[in-house]
């Protein structure tokens, strides 16, 4: 990542040194996955639609701990190998709009909730930022080389009410309040950053 742009790392120390911990990321480009997995503080597994996994860029993603996912049914392997990798105190990384959009966390699906509540691990909200400035691309599905891109970590928070409720309502509780988090952050990121 620091070969191709200039990355600005901001707020990397709110990363809980150790521990399981989920990064909750924006989406708005498909460079926004191995830009957080090239800066983050420590090695993270994201789970990645199946569709990337192609050629020879599967075994790669496999190798550096990424996790397959099939979106179209509730995957139960990659649920599992998800809550495995909390539980064994890593850190797994989730973009909670389920796919790429405008990148303001509007419309969070229930997965981030669920994955917190269920492992008790904090969510470390974090966006990155100019990803999608189109001038001087090379490469169109690429941002232009060399150009800055900021990823900002936030504070951790607890998703869950305390009350180690699973149920329908609770998880859709942690949601409301999962995105009022994230998207206070992502505010206070473009503020912080300028864009």
């Amino acid at each position: 990542m620091y070969g191709l742009w200039k990355p600005r790392v901001l707020g990397g120390w709110r990363v809980p040194a150790t521990g399981p911990v989920i990064l909750a990321v924006n989406h708005s480009h498909n460079i926004d996955g191995p830009m957080v997995i090239g800066v983050a503080p420590r090695a993270s597994h994201f789970l990645v639609k199946k569709e990337a996994f192609i050629g020879p860029l599967a075994p790669f993603m496999r190798a550096v701990g990424q996790l397959e996912v099939d979106r179209s049914i509730a995957d139960r392997t990659a649920i599992t190998q998800a809550l495995d990798v909390l539980a064994a105190g890593g850190v797994l990384g989730i973009f909670p709009e389920g796919t790429r959009g405008e990148g303001d966390f509007a419309a969070l699906r229930s997965g981030l909730a669920y994955f917190a509540v269920r492992s008790g691990a904090p969510i470390v909200p974090v966006a990155v930022l100019g990803s999608t400035e189109r001038p001087g691309r090379l490469i169109k599905a690429l941002p232009a080389l060399r150009s800055r891109i900021d990823v900002v970590f936030g504070d951790p928070f607890e998703a869950g009410d305390g009350s180690g409720r699973r149920t329908r309502k609770a998880l859709d509780e942690a949601t409301e309040r999962i995105q009022k988090q994230l998207t206070a952050h992502l505010e206070n990121a473009r503020r912080l950053t300028g864009r």
